[in-house]
């Protein structure tokens, strides 16, 4: 067998002998031989693949357990290699997303704290809550207040004690003023107390929640997202979602697994893969979303989401003269649809001060 010294072997794949010690500690990369009197490491040039490949997704950030992983997958499974790669990619992009709009909301909040085109804005808000038409209980929670907007579905024996409990858990900021400054922090904690409370709800039962919340600044709405519930923006006649959904069917859609149309059919849509059930400290989403003058929010549960396409809530959201209105149209138009799930829907208006 031909083998490499460790210093040709490092040349050839572009990783350093350092680096190729370390791997052989955490048995990523296991020299061919090593010599029993100098422990001098020696590689087979059969192993510069694999050496090639590390060294790539070291480059891409890839944290080491993760590498070892599409390792032995490229052995048995190259395809299933190249979808775990694009898995970690698109989780990567999310991330980075998420850090790009937060530098974008704190150079504008550093650069001009108080804008004259923000100074004076307030929310005009609504929500309504519907058992729907084939559920026996109502499960969902749907909260809009002057300071805070949320929605929650929840899911087992006790999912309407869960939803309940982290809407009210949360519900104790809107009484206060909030800073630009830190309110994603202040938000991420709100959440772990929200965590807590569906425990409680729970008792020892299997139940959990979504939880789509948002927490209004003066100027900017902080976002709290886990699960599939969702929330949307209509900004200049268009329908933008700003949330992503935790389930099975997005990963997949995602990893370029499923088509839309396929997902709209796949017998695990409603699989949760996040949720606020009390087992761990969630990891919601969290990132801040700049207002502007004549925004209007949407958040809502699946009921609508699922049942009502994109375009007729955007119609009927551009239709409604206030949000007490929007939010009876959407829940009506889920009922008329069939209203096979219990539905939620918050709506607020960004407005000046003069037109409350």
């Amino acid at each position: 067998m031909e083998t490499l010294t460790i210093g040709a072997f490092a040349k050839a794949c572009r990783l350093s002998p350092k680096a190729l010690r370390l791997y052989d500690e955490l048995e990523l990369l296991r020299p061919a031989r090593v010599d029993p009197d100098t422990g001098y490491r020696y590689y087979a040039a059969g192993q510069l693949e694999r050496a090639r490949l590390v060294a790539w997704l070291r480059r891409l950030g890839m944290p080491l357990a993760s590498i070892r992983e599409v390792c032995e997958l490229q052995e048995r499974d190259p395809a299933a290699a190249a979808a775990e790669i694009r898995a970690y990619w698109a989780r990567v992009e999310a991330e980075t997303a998420v850090r790009r709009d937060l530098a974008a909301f704190l150079v504008g909040h550093l650069s001009a704290p108080l804008r004259e085109d923000t100074a004076m804005l307030e929310l005009r808000y609504a929500a309504r809550s519907d058992r729907g038409r084939t559920r026996p209980a109502n499960q969902d929670a749907a909260y809009a207040g002057r300071r805070l907007l949320a929605v929650a579905d929840g899911y087992g024996p006790r999912g309407e004690g869960a939803s309940g409990a982290a809407v009210r858990a949360l519900a104790a900021l809107d009484g206060a003023d909030v800073p630009d400054g830190g309110v994603l922090g202040l938000l991420e904690d709100a959440v772990r107390d929200a965590s807590r409370a569906v425990r409680e709800a729970a008792g020892g039962g299997e139940a959990g929640t979504t939880l789509t919340a948002m927490l209004w600044t003066g100027s900017a709405l902080a976002l709290a997202h886990i699960g599939d519930s969702r929330a949307y923006v209509l900004r200049d006649g268009g329908l933008f979602r700003i949330t992503h959904d935790h389930t099975l069917v997005q990963s997949l859609l995602d990893e370029g697994r499923l088509t839309p149309q396929e997902a709209e059919s796949h017998p695990q849509r409603f699989l949760l893969l996040k949720a606020l059930s009390g087992d761990a400290d969630p990891l919601p989403d969290l990132r801040l979303h700049e207002a502007r003058p004549g925004d209007r929010y949407l958040l809502c549960s699946d009921g609508l989401s699922v049942t009502v396409p994109d375009d007729r809530v955007r119609r009927l959201l551009m239709e409604a003269a206030s949000p007490d209105d929007a939010v009876r149209a959407l829940t009506d138009a889920a009922n008329e649809a069939g209203g096979p799930d219990n539905v939620s829907c918050v709506v607020a208006d960004v407005v000046g001060r003069a037109a409350i």
